[in-house]
């Protein structure tokens, strides 16, 4: 690819009023709304303003103007500038400066958030009716919980202290807020946000995390899953308070547990004979027996008693993986390294524990919003940052919807990916015959998933070809 020679003495100049930079955002933020996520707002976000008189006006506006910039790639207050560019504002009405929003944002307190999270999980559920968002979740769901630490600079953000975090496999300190989330997923749709809390960064993994279950259970409930939900966690969750509050919603569980005496006890009782290998990568197949050859093994205790020292012990099945030490290849006798979870699955434990492992999808969710809103948390203000989450949550189940929409590839498709091909599309805005029109390139690349989701969400067929 060469540019052509008569541009270097070309003259850009921004003065097309008609142009606009994300199209995309018409049915997208169309879809929001058939979602009532206007209405949700407006019937459960109120805020009294504390610092500017007119700040706190029109939440529905203002956080629909937020989550339209997030749609379109924002990742802080100024780059929401976005939706005033162009012809934006003949393609919507009531879009507000950066200025104002984050003034809107500052008036947060944590009530404020709270009845933002409510709109999270009631927008999901209508997401999920209106669009094929979560399939199968009717027989099968599954909600995966963990933490991340996002880090941030300077002194003026309130909350910011020093957590750990993993970088490269090594555990390091570093200074940040630590927002924790739950995900719904299916064995056939991807994990879309149920839930997330923005807590300081030195704040520990599971604080909070038997709550933020049981909301997810019942946002998957509403949202039709009346068969197995199975809770997911790693050791931080694995504790008495998140496995009673799934025991008490009457759904299953799946969480690694710290290993300590009584378990290291269960282990050694597991014979030698006791253990199967399971399908793992670098698995292979005797040619004499068929059976497998891995350096992964499975076995299982049926009656296992944990949290024994604590008020709520809970009886269920201790299931270890273990895993040849790779760092002793020259040891006379197999080292292994045992990583145990406790579970009251029903299915075999070879099974158990490849689903206990899908819950590293989370980390996918988690991808996503780092690449997207989630890139920096932009305000001072601890609330107006819990705010920021919250809308990066909407947009990322929005975006998602979407997806599912336009093409089978783009139901499972990366934040990222779906933002390139049907949101930041450019777009000529035209009135012929005062009928509104809008011009997007030829050949554009993925013309027939936009063209679906335009259809899906409007139902009038496709737009008019030049």
């Amino acid at each position: 690819m060469k540019l052509q020679h008569g541009w270097s003495g070309g003259a850009p100049v921004f003065d097309d009023p008609n142009l606009v930079s994300c199209a995309g955002l018409v049915p997208a933020m169309a879809l929001a709304e058939q979602a009532g996520l206007s209405e949700l707002i407006a019937e459960r976000v109120s805020l009294a303003s504390r610092r500017v008189a007119s700040a706190a006006v029109n939440p529905a506006g203002k956080l629909t103007s937020i989550i339209a910039g997030m749609v379109g790639g924002a990742d802080s207050i100024d780059d929401l500038d976005v939706i005033r560019s162009g012809g934006m504002p003949g393609l919507f009405g009531g879009v507000y400066a950066p200025a104002t929003l984050g003034q809107f944002l500052r008036e947060f307190t944590h009530g404020h958030c709270l009845q933002l999270a409510s709109v999270l999980r009631a927008h999901l559920v209508n997401l999920v009716q209106r669009t094929d968002l979560l399939p199968g979740i009717a027989d099968r769901a599954f909600i995966d919980i963990d933490s991340l630490l996002r880090p941030v600079f300077g002194h003026a953000k309130q909350g910011a202290s020093y957590g750990h975090t993993k970088i490269a496999g090594k555990q390091v300190l570093r200074k940040g807020l630590s927002p924790l989330a739950t995900t719904i997923s299916t064995d056939d749709g991807a994990p879309v946000l149920a839930g997330i809390r923005l807590r300081a960064g030195r704040a520990g993994s599971g604080k909070g995390a038997a709550s933020m279950v049981a909301e997810a259970i019942r946002v998957a409930r509403a949202a039709g899953a009346t068969g197995t939900i199975l809770v997911r966690g790693d050791s931080a969750y694995g504790n008495s308070a998140v496995a009673g509050a799934c025991l008490q919603a009457g759904v299953g569980f799946s969480l690694v547990v710290v290993k300590n005496c009584s378990i290291t006890r269960a282990i050694g009782s597991i014979a030698e004979d006791g253990w199967t290998p399971v399908h793992y990568p670098g698995v292979v197949l005797d040619p004499d027996t068929g059976a497998l050859i891995s350096d992964a093994e499975v076995a299982e205790v049926s009656a296992f008693t944990a949290f024994a020292s604590t008020d709520h012990p809970v009886t269920a099945r201790l299931i270890v993986r273990r895993v040849r030490d790779r760092a002793n290849t020259d040891e006379l006798f197999p080292v292994w390294r045992h990583h145990p979870f406790l579970t009251n699955s029903t299915e075999p434990a070879a099974a158990a524990d490849i689903t206990h492992r899908r819950h590293a999808i989370i980390e996918t969710v988690f991808a996503d919003l780092i690449d997207g809103p989630l890139a920096h948390l932009p305000s001072g203000r601890f609330a107006a940052n819990s705010a920021w989450a919250i809308g990066a949550a909407i947009t990322h189940n929005l975006l998602r919807a979407a997806g599912t929409l336009a093409s089978p590839k783009h139901a499972v498709a990366r934040g990222a990916t779906l933002r390139r091909h049907i949101i930041t599309i450019p777009a000529r805005i035209a009135r012929p015959q005062r009928r509104r029109m809008l011009h997007l390139p030829a050949h554009w690349p993925w013309a027939g998933p936009w063209t679906a989701l335009w259809t899906a969400v409007f139902a009038t067929g496709p737009p008019a070809t030049a």
